[in-house]
């Protein structure tokens, strides 16, 4: 059992009446006790994948499968899992007790019972003390936490969370961060967070899944999706980023800005179109000569922790460049960059592609790719 997905999604599409579908063909798995994250701007499908896990809606095609088992009609009440709302949903009307008590009585629970494990959960969330506190008089992130005890006071298998930290100021939001993964690892049960917020998405997550348009555009860890974006969406839409189109000229080596760079990508076709993917923080001013970019600085501003500075080369495109340097505006300047640092990507290849490009590539079949 330990090897099975807690969660799998097969070729699940949704559609609602006569609209475009809202999820496309999305195959995905969860496995136990990891901190997930699905990603992406409004309407592209990441909700939907949190309400058919929680069983409020069925697939239009496709299955969904819960520890292996088909659970395409199996009702909400019936599964293993609770979901922390956007706006918490508590009750205003009961006090902290009740609120989180609530899921217990409807199961005809002992008193005893409901006592030990409502003063567990709130225990476990940092709330001991807060039983009869009314949910009027607490603040953002005491009904947040009010919320997570109340899903798992309930023992679920799965915890699903739709844009909880929303409504919370910048500071209160990141503590929250730190509190949420912290409570992930002690419960050891597998979360599954939605949000469109990048930085909340990589700061958090086990693994993440890039969503637009209702599929799947990229899944992997922090680090792989913001070191290997496989698309533009991917790159601009996780951190901030230099994109220019180039060619690749071979395996190792790529052709930007009128100049060959050495990098470390491969398995794109000789003399291919490409487009190439620079971080800011990876470009490092420097001088004319060493650089291996000539740019003249066009604005700066200060960000507190770095200097966003921008500035456009002779061709007239524009570089964004992240630095606890400062730079003057007007003046020229030189972009020294690591082969590391560049990402090539093929013009709009989604994941499926690209993996299956890898795989024949080191199988040595480049006709396929």
């Amino acid at each position: 059992m330990t090897n099975i997905p807690i969660i799998r999604f097969e070729n699940v599409t949704k559609q609602y009446d006569d609209d475009d579908a809202v999820l496309v063909n999305v195959s995905l798995e969860f496995e136990r006790g990891k901190f997930y994250t699905l990603l992406g701007p409004s309407g592209c499908g990441k909700t939907t994948i949190l309400r058919l896990i929680a069983g409020f809606t069925e697939p239009s095609a496709g299955n969904i499968y819960f520890n292996g088992k088909n659970v395409n009609q199996v009702p909400a009440n019936k599964r293993q899992v609770n979901t922390v709302f956007q706006d918490y949903a508590l009750f205003p009307h009961l006090n902290v007790f009740e609120n989180v008590a609530f899921g217990l009585r409807i199961k005809k629970m002992k008193k005893s019972e409901i006592e030990k494990k409502v003063h567990e959960a709130l225990q476990f969330v940092n709330l001991k003390g807060y039983e009869n506190r009314e949910i009027k008089e607490m603040s953002g992130g005491q009904r947040q936490r009010v919320a997570i005890a109340r899903a798992i006071v309930n023992e679920p298998e799965i915890i699903l969370l739709d844009e909880p930290l929303s409504a919370l100021d910048l500071k209160l939001r990141t503590e929250m961060q730190y509190e949420l993964r912290e409570l992930q690892r002690r419960l050891g049960i597998t979360f599954i967070f939605v949000t469109h917020d990048q930085e909340e998405a990589l700061a958090m997550s086990d693994e993440i899944f890039v969503l637009n348009q209702g599929k799947i555009q990229q899944s992997g860890t922090p680090n792989d999706i913001y070191d290997e974006p496989i698309n533009r969406f991917v790159a601009d839409f996780i951190g901030e980023s230099n994109i220019i189109n180039g060619k690749m000229i071979r395996d190792y080596e790529v052709e930007f800005v009128g100049k060959r760079f050495e990098c470390v990508d491969k398995g794109l076709h000789d003399n291919e179109p490409v487009e190439v993917v620079i971080r800011p923080e990876d470009l490092e001013i420097t001088s004319i000569e060493r650089g291996k970019l000539q740019v003249r600085v066009d604005t700066q501003l200060f960000r507190g922790v770095h200097y966003e500075i921008s500035c456009y080369d002779k061709d007239g495109n524009e570089w964004l460049v992240h630095s606890t340097k400062k730079a003057t505006v007007g003046e020229e300047i030189g972009l020294y960059f690591e082969p590391e640092a560049i990402h090539v990507m093929r013009f709009g290849e989604s994941e499926e592609e690209f993996d299956r490009r890898l795989e024949s590539y080191e199988e040595g079949d480049y006709d396929e790719f």
